[in-house]
């Protein structure tokens, strides 16, 4: 028994084969774009992301508002627990 494939049949095949194709590409851009973005910032960053003086990154480290870790002399700060920070701020 001979089946017969269309140009229909093609057409729609195609079109779920470019389907497929996107959602892993889409999948890989975002798991990408994850591991692009570091979990830990330097002071120099926070100070430009928060738009902050040194003085005020310290006191967020000093006041233990957010976790940080010091590597080599420089401290890092966790990006999540700043957003967080931030977030959690009551509108005034």
């Amino acid at each position: 028994m001979e089946e017969i494939i269309t140009k229909e049949d093609l057409r729609q095949f195609g079109l779920q084969l470019l389907d497929k194709m996107r959602i892993i590409v889409q999948e890989t851009t975002h798991v990408q774009t994850e591991l692009a973005q570091p979990e830990w910032l330097k002071s120099k960053a926070v100070k430009k992301l928060l738009d902050i003086s040194a003085g005020s990154v310290q006191n967020l480290r000093v006041t233990q508002k957010v976790r940080f870790k010091k590597v080599l002399g420089s401290y890092y700060y966790n990006k999540e627990d700043l957003q967080k920070l931030f977030n959690d701020e009551p509108d005034k």
